[in-house]
């Protein structure tokens, strides 16, 4: 035996780098800890979710009531403090889904969009854009 090789057989001490050919198990998102005890009922323990979801289901239902603008900013507004929560709180539950910078960008990102979009919609916006009258004039005619 040279070259430092051990009587246990080739590769014996080695580590494979492969992924396991059957996967037994998957990684919880960075932060899909519970957010309360483990001993807390369970919407106790996803309450960053359920926060979330009460907002926007109750801006769904300003929109239902014909108050469309209104509803709608509340729903963005959901939106971007699920990503408050999400970069503030070290465990947040089901609100994790992906790495804490992904669901920050996607949560903040598409609840700004909403926020604005729902600022612009006509008639009277309460946001009014200059270039956006140019761009309209020269598309529609």
């Amino acid at each position: 035996m040279s070259g430092g090789e051990s009587g246990a057989g080739p590769g014996a001490g080695r580590s494979s780098r492969r992924p396991p050919r059957v996967t037994r198990d998957t990684a919880r998102p960075e932060g899909g800890g519970r957010a309360a005890p483990g001993d807390a009922p369970a919407p106790a323990r996803q309450w960053p979710l359920l926060a979330v979801l009460g907002a926007t289901g109750l801006g769904l239902l300003i929109v239902a009531f014909d108050a469309f603008r209104v509803g709608t900013i509340l729903v963005g507004l959901a939106m971007i403090g699920g990503a408050v929560l999400r970069w503030a709180l070290p465990d947040v539950g089901m609100l994790a889904v992906r790495s804490r910078f992904t669901d920050m960008f996607t949560y903040g990102g598409l609840g700004a969009a909403i926020v604005l979009l729902a600022l612009m919609a006509q008639p009277h916006a309460w946001l009014k854009l200059p270039f956006l009258d140019d761009v309209l004039h020269f598309t529609v005619q």
